[in-house]
């Protein structure tokens, strides 16, 4: 029997982003969840809110498959991100491409996960099929992403879009050598 290699990615961005639909559109398994009634700010977006985190499960092949854990969008929740950040291989940070006021604070999340422990990211813009959403284009420089940095589109219930997303962070994670030759 084959050995399955087991891939950790945490799934990050502000509240309301779209984390754990991101994480139930993918899931293979019955999707672990947190979620509870929002008692802060949080209750302006939507009505639960992710309290510990969302777990699911992505069988990618037959010897890969990708754990996923959706944090909790408040920095109030930073020891649970530094716990989580100890072991994964990849960041996908979720940017709603409708909420500019949630930029900063995206910018301010991945730096977090990068101080803790540098790993490969890239940026799932969501809400793309929104009127009014701002292109990925638009969204590196407002970020002030590296170049090297994947920006792709991303519509957080669409299974699809949220597969493209974890493998192309997957190649970057299984194959980090070739991934930094796209720099130039």
């Amino acid at each position: 029997m084959e050995a399955c290699q087991i891939v950790t990615i945490v799934v990050a961005g502000a509240a309301g982003v779209g984390k754990s639909a991101f994480v139930r559109s993918l899931s293979d398994a019955e999707v672990v969840s947190t979620r509870r009634a929002a008692t802060d700010e949080t209750r302006l977006l939507k009505t639960e809110t992710t309290v510990v985190v969302d777990w699911g499960r992505l069988t990618v092949a037959s010897d890969l498959v990708a754990h996923l854990f959706a944090m909790p969008g408040r920095r109030r929740f930073d020891l649970l991100w530094e716990i989580l950040a100890a072991e994964p291989l990849g960041l996908i940070a979720l940017v709603d491409s409708t909420r500019p006021d949630t930029f900063r604070e995206t910018i301010e999340i991945i730096a977090f996960f990068q101080e803790l422990r540098p790993m490969p990211y890239i940026i799932a813009a969501t809400r793309q099929d929104d009127r009014g959403a701002w292109s990925p284009d638009e969204l590196r420089p407002a970020l002030r992403l590296p170049a090297h940095v994947p920006v792709l589109p991303c519509v957080a219930t669409d299974r699809d879009r949220c597969a493209q997303v974890t493998l192309e962070l997957l190649d970057r994670v299984l194959a980090p050598a070739e991934a930094e030759t796209d720099v130039a």
